[in-house]
């Protein structure tokens, strides 16, 4: 699970437990400029995952890390589909990212008025 927050000009995405090690990281931090929008999505985790690089994928069970799917780098965290949103993103090292975190309107709610 990832916990999202804004804080000084920045989005920042803090991924927890055991999925810092299933990630392969720990921390990603954009600035606000590079976030596009943010929508609830728990549909997306059927979506095709594209080449693991480096990340632990285990379906139906967990998506973590770095994939990279029609020319894009895309960030996994999702266990569960439920709580799953989507953070797009402009000129940066990844074009989405796609998190489970524990209220998903609250967060996308976040990121919107942030905007």
């Amino acid at each position: 699970m990832a916990h999202v927050r804004i804080e000084g000009g920045e989005l920042i995405v803090e991924i927890e437990g055991l999925n810092k090690v299933w990630a392969l990281k720990s921390r990603i931090t954009v600035p606000l400029s590079h976030v596009r929008g943010a929508t609830v999505d728990p549909g997306i985790v059927r979506e095709p995952k594209g080449l693991r690089s480096p990340g632990t994928h285990m379906p139906g069970v967990i998506v973590a890390g770095t994939f990279h799917s029609d020319g894009e780098r895309i960030f996994w965290d999702v266990r569960d589909a439920r709580k799953a949103i989507v953070i797009q993103l402009d000129d940066e090292e990844y074009a989405r990212l796609v998190l489970e975190v524990d209220d998903p309107h609250a967060a996308v709610d976040l990121i919107e008025r942030a905007l």
